[in-house]
């Protein structure tokens, strides 16, 4: 499943064609994805002009100058490809795996009146249709079911090692699993969640509330942690994001941070801390793949 960093990946792709564009027209070619696509969506959204493209987590918000907002889900395999059809390169980039064009998998296509006066079309396709998109207002967004429990965004200084202590004082829970419990820390999933914690060289075993004080202060290690998982997201993004599978971008090119994995996908590979001489090494924790080192994360 795509992460935060791909989500923003796409949401920048999108963002010269969608912002400030009227919706023309939008074409549903089934009634669901995941779930069922909201009732009348074309009606509700046709002739409406995109004020602002957003995100929040995993999910991108077209927030419309009428106070409507689109979220959209890319579950699995979702992707959103931009066709201008002045143009045959509709999709530039170099391509590492094939993406997914069949019509079959077309659910949704956005016929957009762009602000600088072309004609283009924002298509969804999601072969495995894992993705699904809701209608709300800006005034109820924050009391949405899937919004209003999310926690923290870790881009920014909002994720602090004081506002961190505050999310893992008193769990036992291991370290990783609490990590990602997106009621704690918004959109941080699997893969950024292992990088960060090589870079914190921190167990994803420990149990989570050894980084707070009994006073309720972050420890030294807390502190360090928070950083690296600011760090770890505003790498991924600066990068591109992870391409993992059939992920794509919004035109069509693929992530590179993958290449930077320090843990993440390495077992068996020398731990790139230096004078570490340690394995990386794979266990599952929750049904999942955790990646570490056990010789310098403690």
């Amino acid at each position: 499943m795509p992460e935060l960093p791909e989500v923003e990946t796409v949401r920048r792709g999108l963002q010269p064609t969608m912002g400030g564009a009227r919706i023309a027209g939008v074409e549903t070619r089934r009634p669901d994805l995941r779930f069922p696509l909201p009732e009348r969506m074309a009606d509700a959204l046709t002739g409406q002009r995109i004020a602002a493209l957003g995100r929040r987590a995993k999910y991108l918000l077209a927030e419309f100058e009428g106070g409507t907002v689109l979220a959209m889900h890319l579950g699995m395999s979702g992707s959103f490809r931009i066709e201008d059809r002045r143009s045959a390169a509709t999709t530039p980039g170099a391509f590492h795996h094939a993406r997914s064009k069949a019509a079959a998998h077309d659910h949704v296509v956005f016929h957009l009146d762009c602000a600088d006066g072309g004609k283009r079309e924002v298509v969804y396709n999601d072969p495995r249709r894992f993705g699904f998109m809701f209608l709300t207002s800006r005034a109820a967004l924050g009391e949405n079911p899937y919004l209003k429990d999310l926690g923290l965004e870790p881009t920014g200084n909002a994720l602090s090692g004081t506002a961190l202590a505050g999310l893992l004082a008193g769990r036992k829970a291991p370290l990783k699993a609490a990590l990602l419990d997106q009621r704690a820390i918004a959109g941080l999933g699997n893969i950024y969640v292992c990088e960060a914690l090589w870079r914190a060289r921190l167990s994803p075993k420990r149990a989570a509330g050894t980084l707070v004080r009994k006073s309720g202060a972050p420890t030294e290690r807390c502190d360090h942690l928070a950083d690296a998982i600011r760090a770890v997201i505003a790498d991924a993004i600066a990068a591109g994001g992870s391409s993992l599978r059939d992920y794509m971008h919004a035109d069509g090119t693929l992530g590179y941070f993958q290449h930077s994995f320090a843990a993440y996908d390495r077992e068996g590979e020398p731990c790139r801390h230096e004078s570490c001489g340690g394995t990386i090494r794979r266990i599952v924790q929750s049904g999942r793949s955790t990646f570490y080192c056990p010789a310098c994360q403690k």
